[in-house]
């Protein structure tokens, strides 16, 4: 199943359609912006596409809000404290972007005098820093003619050519059929008007064909079947993971916290003592686990769902008179939950125990 070869004069009909209806996102130089001399900054460019990944603009409007208010610069985020950095990014999921943030960040205030390189290849050099994110960078802040792919745009090119190859193997096919549209003229709007285009109009269900520009050229459209593009390889199911999570609190409203090893699942964030589950074996899910004697209450199961797995988490709580000495963690205020570095599971599970305690959280 073939088309038409798209080249890089069918770049105008997009273009100008983006010129009209572009998104107007906080990260963005739009259109206007840049017919008034405002030029895209790479900082900001850099830190909305890791953001980004895997998560949605509107979750990513407050976090990059948040962290442009802490974190003005580069320089400004390399000097950051590694805590207050992964307590501003929990919720965001996906913390090994959080981890490589901070060292891309420091990378850059190091190694290249607080100034990101401006091409693809020396932005692959920074750490954290893959295919994806160095053609988006290079594209949208330093206007490289550089291909971008995002989901939004595999769904977009998938169409246009009516690529059968199911993804991930289709990839590089459709790399390639994005390098080719991509022009030599604004290439950073070109990517982004292919992106706005797979948000708003060539959506998974019921595409807006009629708005599109590119509808006189699309594949899938002729073909009467835009929605069978992308063809994804059937998901294997997720396996099913078990532990346990322990939730002391004293009288005084104290909770008992540790910090997560660097590396590996939801590395350096800071949790409520659990047992030891990982993606690949379960944990013991009783409440002799617990990380000291007491009459430990059974208050249920979360589940949470991660990439590769399914954790399912029994939740254990007690109450006790004062402070226990440990050698691994430390005892935070209930009312400061909100400032740790807490990752969604675990601030379900804590939620589980103590049904209010995060009454003020945002997300």
């Amino acid at each position: 199943m073939t088309s038409t070869t798209l080249d890089a004069p069918a770049a105008k009909p997009l273009l100008d359609w983006y010129d009209r209806h572009h998104r107007d996102l906080p990260w963005r130089v739009s259109p206007p912006m840049a017919a008034r001399g405002i030029k895209a900054d790479p900082y900001h460019v850099w830190l909305s596409e890791v953001m980004l990944q895997q998560t949605t603009v509107p979750a990513v409007k407050p976090y990059f809000a948040n962290f442009l208010a802490r974190w003005p610069t580069v320089r400004d985020l390399a000097d950051a404290a590694s805590e207050d950095v992964m307590a501003a990014w929990a919720g965001l999921g996906y913390y090994a972007r959080a981890r490589n943030l901070k060292k891309c960040a420091e990378a850059v205030a190091r190694d290249h005098d607080g100034v990101f390189p401006s091409t693809e290849e020396g932005l692959k050099t920074l750490p954290g820093i893959g295919d994806y994110t160095a053609a988006a960078v290079a594209a949208i802040a330093f206007n490289r003619q550089a291909a971008v792919m995002d989901g939004n745009v595999e769904r977009v090119i998938s169409r246009l050519f009516s690529i059968a190859t199911p993804l991930p193997a289709a990839k590089p096919l459709m790399k390639q059929k994005v390098a080719l549209l991509t022009p030599q003229h604004r290439p950073g709007d070109f990517a982004q008007a292919m992106m706005d285009l797979g948000a708003t109009i060539c959506t998974p269900k019921r595409p807006a064909c009629p708005l599109c520009p590119f509808q006189g050229s699309c594949e899938a459209l002729r073909l009467h079947d835009p929605e069978h593009f992308p063809v994804k390889a059937a998901k294997k199911e997720k396996p099913v993971r078990h532990g346990a999570a322990f939730i002391a609190v004293t009288v005084d409203g104290d909770i008992l916290l540790r910090r997560r090893i660097e590396s590996g699942l939801l590395g350096g964030m800071t949790e409520v003592p659990t047992t030891n589950w990982t993606a690949r074996q379960d944990g013991t899910t009783s409440a002799d686990a617990a990380p000291f004697p007491a009459a430990w209450e059974p208050c249920g199961t979360v589940i949470h769902v991660f990439t590769h797995f399914e954790l399912r988490l029994s939740i254990y709580r007690v109450a006790i008179p004062s402070l226990i000495q440990t050698d691994n963690g430390w005892w935070e205020a209930v009312t400061n939950l909100d400032s740790q570095a807490l990752p969604t599971v675990m601030k379900k599970a804590i939620a589980a125990a103590i049904p209010l305690a995060f009454k003020h959280a945002k997300d």
